[in-house]
């Protein structure tokens, strides 16, 4: 592993201050995915900023109803906090499935959005990867893909976003929390991390210096039905194959508010604007969400060995939202 510089600040302002004097800086949370990434030789920091003891690691009730989630949370703790497993289900749901339980207790909120692709040509460094080395190539394009991208990706990359909570943040409408030089600003955690073009280098719309300070669940969500469902090769501790996140709300016989991503589709957590826009008005049947579903997922652009997961994507987002609806109808 190459040599780095050590920094532990004791605030936000100290962080990004550290970070910006220290070219080849890497914020440090957990460390679950960024030191696995270190010993294979991916990351190579010139610095790390340790972040991990900064006090962000508390769940806050604000008077708007909504939830907020410091970075340096736990996944564990997040996972088991009663206002989300009451309130905010598919959240608690996709933690759980995330990881094993010894990561879990290690992983943070920030961490875990910011996680990078388990494309095994981006963790192998003599391979080519246009996202580890811009302009080497895409190795798994013509390579083992199986596990990769059918909707969104580019000639230059065609990996898909490892995170489950990432997916149910998506769904519910949450915000992610930043400070950076500029000051504070939030992010739909929709529209948090980017489809790869020609930069799969760039994992999110983070600006260089930005930390995640927390995680704004809204009000708006908060105590609507919602599930989160994944497929993978393994019982537990595995990474999605395909992955769904719903919140589903229905009154007067109608759906009034749908909320969908699918995970490990995309470069980012998939929100399905299309079948949410078929859905609201429409009456919560098997037929209503079949036609939403299938006009998602006409978007999709299967490669050689992947194809699969277009079926199978489809097949749990109806699932999903079948169960969401079910309370409506008796």
């Amino acid at each position: 592993m190459k040599a780095f510089a050590y920094v532990r600040p004791s605030s936000v302002e100290e962080a990004t201050a550290a970070f910006a004097s220290l070219p080849g800086a890497r914020y440090l949370g957990g460390g679950t995915n960024l030191v696995d990434l270190m010993k294979l030789g991916v990351e190579q920091p010139a610095a790390l900023v340790d972040v991990g003891r900064l006090p962000l690691d508390a769940v806050e009730d604000l008077p708007d109803g909504s939830l907020r989630v410091g970075a340096l949370v736990r996944n564990s703790d997040l996972a088991a906090h009663p206002a989300v497993r009451d309130r905010y289900p598919a959240l608690s749901l996709a933690l759980l499935g995330g990881a094993s339980g010894q990561l879990r207790n290690a992983a943070t909120t920030g961490g875990n959005l910011l996680q990078r692709t388990r494309c095994p040509y981006f963790q192998d460094v003599t391979k080519p990867c246009n996202k580890r080395e811009p302009g080497s190539g895409c190795g798994a394009r013509d390579g083992v893909h199986r596990d990769h991208a059918v909707l969104g990706h580019s000639e230059a990359c065609i990996a898909t976003h490892p995170s489950d909570m990432a997916v149910a943040l998506a769904a519910l409408d949450a915000r992610v929390e930043l400070y950076g030089p500029e000051g504070t600003r939030d992010v739909p955690a929709a529209d948090f991390h980017r489809l790869p073009g020609d930069r799969p280098e760039r994992d999110t719309e983070i600006r260089p210096g930005e930390l995640i300070t927390g995680v704004l669940l809204p009000g708006s969500t908060a105590g609507l039905p919602s599930l989160y469902r994944k497929a993978r090769d393994r019982a537990s501790y595995a990474f999605a194959l395909a992955s769904v996140a719903a919140v589903l709300e229905v009154a007067d016989g109608v759906v009034a508010r749908a909320g969908i991503a699918f995970g490990a589709l995309a470069h980012r957590p998939w929100r399905a604007g299309a079948a949410e826009e078929a859905l609201v008005g429409a009456a919560p049947t098997a037929a209503a969400f079949e036609r939403a579903v299938d006009l998602e997922l006409s978007a999709a652009r299967p490669l050689r060995d992947n194809a699969y997961k277009v079926p199978l994507a489809r097949s749990l987002a109806l699932d999903v939202l079948t169960r969401l609806a079910e309370p409506a109808r008796t």
